[in-house]
């Protein structure tokens, strides 16, 4: 396996990306979206690790990027939202330098989800593999958001703490404030206009779409809440890493991501 750093054109600005490429390349590759303000490495260079694993033992060519304003990348950073402009310029990036290529596989965690799901086709992607989507467009209020299930997970767990008990017994948790909270989760929400917009643009996708979620992922639990859950599109796995970075959760990404790049 090679790997090597590329700089491109985007709206001005020079982005710089990294292509792993097997000694025996296929002919599907795998364009990874970073989420957030992430840089392209990923958590801890968990991104790097993936695609070197994916290069090495499947011989899929990976290529990873900075979008505008991020890491080594030139340009300002404007969120995910206006990111449509790096996904496209990458794409045309990975196809010059692996010509080869007939197929595009577009991967992406969190906001990157939402992103490849907004901009994807119109980008020219092949296929698409959408991580734990963000599905919220107020960062505060989905950080105090979770689904009814969730929070009572959350409550039975406190419950089977003594300590939870001896405050609950002396008036140190509200019963009321725990009926509300679970009452008002429970009550089906408003979709986001993210989340309808999402809809709409993968409903125009001719591709294969795949959604994993972590099912203890809160922003998984939220896209559960706003999305419907009988899409045969959705896999899951009984995991709580956002990013999938337990062995077992790798594993599981790594086999779905092989499946979709088949």
């Amino acid at each position: 396996m090679m790997r090597r750093h590329l700089g491109f054109a985007c709206e001005g600005a020079q982005l710089v990306g990294t292509l792993d490429t097997p000694s025996a390349a296929g002919t599907t590759g795998l364009l990874v979206v970073s989420g957030g303000n992430e840089i392209r490495s990923g958590a801890f260079a968990g991104m790097a690790r993936l695609t070197a694993q994916l290069a090495r033992e499947e011989g899929v060519p990976c290529f990873r990027f900075d979008r505008r304003g991020v890491g080594e990348s030139e340009g300002e950073n404007h969120g995910y939202r206006s990111s449509a402009p790096d996904i496209a310029a990458a794409l045309v990036a990975f196809r010059q330098a692996a010509p080869h290529l007939r197929r595009v596989i577009g991967f992406g965690i969190c906001d990157a989800a939402s992103a490849l799901a907004l901009f994807g086709g119109d980008a020219g992607l092949d296929g698409l593999v959408l991580a734990n989507p963000w599905t919220r467009d107020d960062a505060e209020e989905a950080a105090g958001a979770l689904p009814a299930g969730a929070l009572w997970r959350r409550y039975i767990g406190k419950l089977a703490r003594p300590d939870e008990w001896r405050r609950l017994l002396s008036g140190g948790v509200s019963i009321a404030s725990m009926a509300r909270d679970v009452g008002g989760a429970a009550r089906a929400p408003r979709a986001s206009a993210l989340v309808r917009e999402m809809d709409e643009a993968l409903s125009r996708f001719a591709g294969p779409v795949s959604i994993l979620l972590a099912e203890g992922d809160r922003t998984a639990q939220l896209f559960e809440a706003a999305w419907p859950r009988t899409d045969q599109r959705i896999a899951r796995h009984a995991s709580a890493g956002h990013a999938f970075d337990s062995e077992p959760a790798r594993d599981w990404l790594i086999a779905r991501l092989r499946e979709a790049l088949a």
